[in-house]
């Protein structure tokens, strides 16, 4: 910690303590990660892929913050489609009175079909 802080940083006892068990869990993760392996030797490539998400967690939030912005992208262009449709591909609620055909004759125009 020393090394990669500044000099004038102090490091308080509590600090160092929590940052061993913080290490500690890492390490946990990383050793239940390749108990997973059938093999009875760790290999170096084995290592690497258990220690991925540690040693590239800033690519990781950024790819996270590229694939939000392409899927806010998306959601942007479902919702500029729907309102499309929406205003062109709009259903009459009433339909017009020349292209109305009724669908049973009211009685004075049964009577005036009868007649002729």
């Amino acid at each position: 910690m020393k090394q990669n802080l500044d000099d004038d940083k102090m490091i308080r006892e509590r600090v160092k303590v929590e940052m061993n068990k913080f290490l500690g869990d890492i390490l946990k993760q990383v050793c239940e990660q390749l108990n997973d392996y059938p093999y009875t030797t760790i290999e170096y490539e084995m290592l690497k892929e258990s220690t991925y998400p540690y040693t590239n967690i800033k690519r990781i939030n950024q790819e996270k913050e590229r694939i939000l912005l392409h899927l806010n992208a998306i959601k942007a262009d479902c919702d500029a489609l729907a309102m499309d449709v929406q205003k062109t591909l709009k259903l009459k609620d009433v339909v017009d009175e020349d292209e109305f055909t009724p669908l049973s004759m009211t009685k004075q125009e049964e009577d005036e079909e009868i007649e002729e």
